[in-house]
């Protein structure tokens, strides 16, 4: 398990007050936390769901909690939102030897390599990986209390198709190259994609990525206010 260096404080997001900061209330105290991610969650209206926040005292930074993850469901299916904490949480695992069935021998493992024009997030020995935490459609029953909203046509999609295209690149010269989807929480209920404003040129790029040998993967995790632990390592198989 990857250990917080404390437990997460359960509140609730009472609503969402701009692109990076929500209402948030914990025991009965509300105040303002930071989103640690932009977009929307899924389809759902961010408004009275349980979440799970960290706590950082530097007195520089103008707001003290991070939003990490929040209830959907009606178990204790947590869905994490932090996508940056979904790189330690990936390197993390690699070095305990828990992702094996993706790269089984290597050496080392490097963040933020550099390959073509793009920086991918890591060298693992040999192979090349780069790392997504898709958050625009949450694959989880949804309890039924949550509300959702009309879906949102996103157009954010260069980097991803741009990343791509150096994994495919790179295997004229390394032995794999992997696109690893993590999902901080355990998948129930598997949904359609939202598509994309460039969904044909997304697709398109995937599909001629994966005939070029790009291996796509995917992991689910478990996630607690104690830790995170890893509950599956699959291959994609729908692209």
């Amino acid at each position: 398990m990857y250990q917080f260096d404390e437990p997460l404080i359960r509140g609730t997001m009472l609503k969402r007050k701009s692109q990076f900061t929500a209402v948030v209330q914990i025991d009965g105290e509300e105040l303002i936390a930071h989103i640690p991610t932009t977009n929307r969650i899924g389809d759902v209206e961010n408004k009275n769901l349980p979440c799970l926040l960290s706590y950082h005292p530097d007195p520089k930074r103008k707001l003290h909690y991070d939003i990490e993850a929040v209830l959907l469901s009606d178990d204790d299916n947590w869905v994490g939102i932090n996508q940056i904490l979904s790189n330690r949480l990936v390197e993390h695992f690699f070095r305990e030897h828990e992702l094996d069935k993706i790269v089984a021998e290597y050496d080392d493992i490097q963040r933020e390599v550099k390959l073509g024009i793009s920086k991918l997030d890591f060298k693992v020995g040999d192979t090349y990986l780069e790392v997504k935490t898709p958050l625009t459609t949450i694959n989880v029953k949804y309890g039924k209390t949550i509300k959702t909203l009309p879906p949102k046509p996103f157009s954010s999609t260069d980097r991803m198709v741009k990343h791509v295209n150096e994994l495919a690149g790179s295997l004229s010269e390394h032995e794999r190259a992997i696109f690893l989807q993590v999902y901080q929480y355990r998948i129930t209920e598997r949904k359609e994609r939202l598509r994309s404003t460039h969904y044909e040129e997304v697709s398109e790029t995937i599909h001629r990525a994966a005939e070029q040998g790009v291996e796509f993967w995917e992991i689910q995790m478990d996630f607690r206010s104690e830790g995170v632990s890893l509950y599956s390592v699959e291959r994609s198989t729908d692209l």
